[in-house]
């Protein structure tokens, strides 16, 4: 019998932590195993529906209050580029959002070497890798100015099994499985996630271990929690590092930024050119453009002295519009002018392309929407 467990969410557990339970409960060891494959590999949705356990141990687990924890797709909105929005609720009646972007024209995958069903599925499907992008927080406490997360303020930090839940409901319902799909996240969603960093870490260590997504298929972005960029670079298991900068002095990008004027450029950078890169591996720095704001030559040039003796590479991303925003998207010839300075002094610079911008589902845009325009009303499923 399960004891002394109630109210507690199987998503968000390792194998000691459920092994500990099942010990508890009396049954064989070899039974943390199953849960762990049910939960993270089968994503079942209840304890019931394990069906490799005991009915009696199930009902035991059932009685116990013990659940998967399983979220509830609250809404989702589909892009006409594919992209889909999801607004997950959690059993408090929080929630977040978490976005499906769709990638490719459905060729063969990858480098060819990937064959078989999945592929075939993938071609069917006309994608052949895809997105996730991963709320940590509900809402975002960072207050960056030019974001509509920020309007949210912040409510609480998700549990490591609320920012796996995301990644498993969504894989449920796109009907995917890794690493068989080629499927890559990005912790860019609603939040800051080295403002929870504990939790954020313990769900990168679950999704490696148990539902298959490897650490080069994921990538964390942070406004520059200058502490935590140190405590990141020693995890042994760790993604892809990415910076929002947003700005080429620190005068404006305590502007843009206020989280700068405790952490400014001086502190951010050196953090930057002290982190442990892997062979090939790139910081990330990401820069949105605001119209006549930051997106000048003369920013550019800033930027180009910002990072020089950094291994970086740049995205660039024109201001994704929404309402309560006091910032324009900038010309395209802007752009253009802006990621040519940078090329030009040999940094990689690309230009972003918006993606679910019409279901404000694009970087920036995430605020728990649930009323769109009439014009997007249509792609709701």
């Amino acid at each position: 019998m399960v004891t002394g467990r109630s109210h507690t969410s199987l998503l968000g557990l390792e194998h000691d932590e459920i092994a500990a339970f099942v010990e508890q409960a009396g049954e064989p060891a070899y039974r943390a195993q199953q849960i762990l494959d049910a939960v993270y590999r089968q994503k079942v949705e209840s304890a019931e529906q394990i069906s490799t356990l005991p009915q009696q141990f199930r009902q035991d687990l059932e009685g116990q209050g013990v659940s998967v924890g399983w979220p509830r797709i609250e809404n989702k909105f589909v892009s006409e580029d594919g992209t889909v929005r999801y607004l997950i609720a959690f059993a408090d009646g929080q929630s977040v959002e978490t976005v499906w972007m769709p990638e490719g024209d459905g060729g063969e995958a990858g480098d060819g070497s990937e064959a078989g069903d999945s592929a075939e599925g993938n071609r069917a499907r006309n994608w052949d890798r895809a997105t996730i992008c991963v709320s940590s927080q509900v809402g975002c406490a960072v207050d960056c100015q030019f974001c509509l997360t920020a309007l949210l303020g912040i409510e609480r930090n998700l549990t490591a099994g609320e920012i796996v839940a995301q990644v498993c409901a969504v894989l449920k319902d796109q009907k995917v499985s890794p690493p068989e799909d080629r499927i890559n996240l990005v912790f860019m969603g609603m939040g800051e996630p080295f403002l929870n960093y504990d939790n954020f870490m313990k769900a990168v260590r679950l999704l490696v271990k148990y539902v298959g997504i490897a650490e080069p298929r994921m990538t964390v972005s942070t406004a520059g929690i200058v502490p935590r960029i140190h405590d990141f670079g020693l995890e042994p298991t760790r993604p892809k590092l990415a910076i929002s900068l947003n700005a080429s002095n620190d005068e404006l990008r305590s502007r843009l930024m206020p989280l700068n004027r405790k952490w400014n450029l001086e502190k951010l950078l050196a953090a930057a050119r002290d982190f442990p890169l892997r062979p090939r591996e790139r910081i990330t720095f990401e820069y949105v453009l605001l119209r006549e704001v930051n997106d000048g030559a003369e920013h550019a040039t800033e930027v180009v002295e910002l990072l020089r003796g950094i291994r970086a590479k740049l995205n660039l991303i024109a201001l994704n519009p929404g309402p309560g925003i006091g910032f324009a998207t900038p010309a395209d010839e802007r752009v253009l002018t802006f990621q040519k300075i940078l090329r030009k002094a040999g940094i990689p610079a690309f230009v972003r392309r918006p993606r679910g911008r019409d279901i404000y589902a694009a970087c920036g845009q995430l605020k728990r929407t649930v009323e769109i325009q009439p014009a997007m009303e249509s792609q709701m499923l």
